[in-house]
């Protein structure tokens, strides 16, 4: 293919989803114009008649990976819609291990970023949360997506390796008794049939989104305890007035 024509059939659209899957492939770190340049094979200066430079390709596939985030359904209360976007936000960033240290970096959010963001305050807003408490919730939730997400990335026992033959590795490499705890945990627990580090996410969440629940529903109490309160003082200041002036309740 020649220049012209490379350069004919490459697209922003192209550019920006080969970019998406070299990350996927090799990381942030190691990205580079030239890499992708070969992926896509084309020259590296042909990408900037589409893309000014590396900072403008992050900002796009991070919005390319916003975009595959489930908004949290309007249809539901706050709290079943927010734990179906986080389990959403779970299965896409478990696909793409390297987005979450940028998720909230990127100075420049693109389209499906910032209605992702909005689709989130308006659920929350929506379901009665006042702006503290929605700061909160937006604020924790996201601290724990993204936190499980780079642990669970990073997790040595993920993927072909045999979790069995590893921990006995592990074990055999201290003196026996040193750390009972760990080796009870290991042996009774990790190393039992079924166990996955995953199903430690849902219980997370749940624990979570509990204390946000309860948060929403006590700060609700108290303001409607204020107004009503207001309300009675409001009455008794009048009628102390009145009492003071009969000619003023006249």
């Amino acid at each position: 293919m020649t220049t012209q024509g490379a350069r004919a059939a490459l697209t922003k659209d192209r550019v920006l989803r080969g970019a998406l899957a070299l990350a996927d492939e090799i990381g942030v770190e190691a990205f580079t114009m030239r890499r992708l340049a070969t992926a896509l094979d084309v020259k590296p200066m042909t990408i900037y008649h589409h893309v000014p430079g590396k900072e403008q390709i992050l900002d796009g596939i991070v919005d390319l990976v916003f975009a595959e985030i489930e908004l949290p359904p309007a249809e539901l209360g706050w709290r079943a819609a927010m734990r179906r976007r986080c389990m959403s936000a779970r299965e896409v960033l478990n696909r793409h291990p390297w987005a979450p240290p940028l998720m909230e970096s990127r100075t420049s959010p693109g389209p499906a970023s910032l209605r992702h963001h909005d689709a989130v305050l308006g659920c929350l807003r929506g379901g009665g949360l006042s702006l503290e408490v929605t700061a909160h919730a937006y604020a924790i939730l996201d601290s724990y997506v993204y936190g499980f997400t780079m642990q669970e990335a990073h997790l040595p026992f993920l993927g072909d390796v045999d979790l069995g033959e590893l921990a006995e590795q592990v074990l055999r490499s201290f003196p026996a008794g040193a750390y009972p705890h760990f080796v009870e945990f290991t042996t009774r627990h990790t190393l039992q049939p079924g166990y996955a580090f995953g199903h430690s996410f849902e219980v997370g969440l749940d624990l979570v989104l509990d204390g946000l629940e309860r948060t929403a529903t006590a700060e609700a109490a108290e303001r409607s305890f204020e107004v009503g309160l207001d309300l009675v003082l409001d009455g008794l200041e009048q009628a102390a007035a009145e009492d003071e002036d009969p000619a003023a309740s006249r």
